[in-house]
């Protein structure tokens, strides 16, 4: 009997000692676990809202849920009595040892957020980037997806991307032609510039504002060189930039206006015996 009272006794007492904590640690894993929920739906809605990527919002909205959980978890367990430093020491350790291993691709995660937010391109822009030129077919967590001209696939890491000079060939809606035409020393100039001038005036395609230019720009080895500028929407510009210049040679043929090319005359003597 008196071992029966000794351990009730003992139950009673190891119960209102962890009765309570036992409570309170499951009151704040509750509460703790509805609270990262809920913060990780408000950055979900945030993201979606800034029309963010829809596969960085899932990760971020699920990184943040369950970065949150575990400073629950870890706080519940450190209500209870249980020494929680060590396991922050794992975790912290263990986050490192991650980081390290992984740091080249968190590096393309890293600049595949901020492109994703920044928006230096988007899908279908024609860029030129890393070394190489396309139209953007994808933009992912960790690489961006381009075509090239010639259907050529190809794959770059965003911390490449990032990393260098981007041109963005379709971020306005206007772009300007620039050609380099040459005539003959002996040809006409203001005829040649009044044929050039014709030929942009025929063209639709061509904008009026900004007006296009057309004026002498080098007195060359060769040639008279004229500089011919037109601005054009930027759909436009490759067609108008092929268009224009076999137009040029077509109609300098009909006028009788030659273009040189590079020659060199050599003079014989004839050496004394």
């Amino acid at each position: 009997m008196d071992n029966m009272d000794s351990i009730v006794s003992t139950l009673i007492g190891w119960l209102t000692l962890y009765g309570v904590k036992i409570i309170a640690a499951l009151v704040i894993f509750v509460i703790g676990k509805w609270v990262a929920r809920k913060l990780g739906d408000v950055t979900e809605k945030l993201m979606v809202t800034r029309e963010v990527d829809a596969a960085l919002v899932n990760f971020t909205s699920s990184l943040v849920y369950y970065a949150l959980l575990v400073i629950v978890v870890i706080a519940a367990l450190g209500q209870i009595g249980i020494q929680t430093a060590s396991f922050v020491a794992i975790v912290g350790a263990a986050g490192l040892a991650i980081g390290l291993a992984m740091q080249g691709s968190l590096s393309n995660f890293a600049a595949g957020v901020l492109i994703i937010i920044f928006k230096p391109f988007r899908i279908g822009d024609y860029v030129e980037m890393a070394g190489t030129a396309g139209v953007v077919e994808n933009i992912m967590i960790f690489t961006t997806e381009m075509k090239t001209p010639d259907n050529k696939k190809i794959i770059v890491p965003n911390s490449s991307v990032l990393g260098g000079v981007i041109t963005n060939y379709s971020a306005n809606e206007t772009r300007r032609v620039d050609l380099v035409i040459g005539i003959g020393y002996d040809d006409d100039i203001d005829k040649a510039k009044g044929v050039i001038e014709g030929l942009i005036n025929a063209d639709e395609r061509i904008l009026k504002d900004p007006a296009p230019l057309v004026a002498v720009s080098e007195l060359a080895d060769s040639s008279v060189n004229f500089v011919v500028r037109s601005w054009v929407n930027s759909a436009d510009y490759w067609g108008v930039y092929f268009s224009l210049t076999e137009a040029v040679k077509k109609r300098f043929d009909q006028e009788g206006i030659s273009i040189p090319y590079p020659q060199q005359d050599v003079h014989l003597h004839k050496a004394e015996s």
